[in-house]
């Protein structure tokens, strides 16, 4: 039987030499195999193994939880933000209230190319919103996923070198494998009924959409937030607030202006 990948988090409650031995023995006499550990969070380790089956899993469960200098954590399949965490070294913030919304700073680019890196990868209809203020890095990061990710990447409405809103596709753009990049701003204030002909189209086809800027497409549109399936949040700083008031108030939807802000 081919063995399966879990993942295994512990908070150290006695840090002291050998620990992390001590579970590496326990593993290898279970004959549990490790294929990654790091540190996640301050204490806290986080491991992939692979195991044979789920007893083998629970054997090692009820071990764990009887030991004094280790808490169990997290002993589950390995979710997205979890192989994340162990290959950076911390998890990627998510929002309490809001599981699908995920937050990142500009200083987390290398991870929030990763984690849409892997997000592209995935087959079928997937909807991906992002928030930023200008010139935080947003189109970059989704060119650089789709990058890493193998994925041809179309914008369909964009400012990134100038000002692009396209009204029809060829027909080998039309493919599933595609990536589809949105601005929302752009589409909702600058484009006709052919561009919104064509977004449409698109928004049904089985493939990853990208949209930044969804609050203001969502008001402008037939969809709503609860069509998208992640959210992700990009900031120059934590405290950073995203707001569109300074948008409206230097009247930067003008076409005079408007090329001029990299949104």
């Amino acid at each position: 039987m081919e063995k399966q990948e879990w993942y295994l988090e512990y908070e150290i409650q006695a840090n002291r030499p050998g620990l992390l031995g001590d579970i590496s023995s326990l593993l290898g006499m279970m004959s549990i195999n490790i294929v990654t550990i790091n540190g996640v969070e301050e204490k806290r380790r986080g491991l992939l193994i692979l195991a044979k089956d789920d007893q083998q899993i629970k054997r090692l469960e009820s071990i764990l939880t009887t030991m004094d200098t280790i808490k169990l954590i997290k002993l589950r399949k390995p979710q997205l933000r979890d192989r994340l965490a162990v290959r950076h070294g911390r998890y990627i913030q998510r929002d309490a209230d809001d599981k699908k919304t995920f937050r990142f700073v500009r200083n987390d680019l290398g991870i929030l190319v990763d984690f849409m890196a892997e997000i592209f990868k995935q087959k079928g209809h997937t909807l991906i919103g992002i928030r930023g203020m200008p010139r935080v890095g947003k189109t970059e990061s989704i060119v650089a996923s789709s990058v890493c990710a193998n994925k041809k990447w179309l914008f369909v409405s964009s400012t990134l070198l100038k000002q692009t809103i396209r009204n029809q596709l060829i027909e080998e753009e039309y493919s599933e494998d595609n990536l589809f990049i949105i601005d929302g701003i752009v589409s909702t204030r600058r484009a006709n009924e052919k561009h919104w002909q064509l977004i449409r189209e698109i928004m049904r086809l089985p493939a990853v959409k990208v949209i930044e800027h969804p609050d203001i497409f969502v008001q402008n549109t037939e969809y709503s937030l609860d069509d998208f399936d992640y959210i992700i949040e990009l900031r120059h700083h934590p405290e950073e607030e995203i707001s569109y008031d300074i948008v409206e108030k230097n009247n930067l939807f003008s076409t005079a202006e408007f090329g001029e802000f990299d949104f």
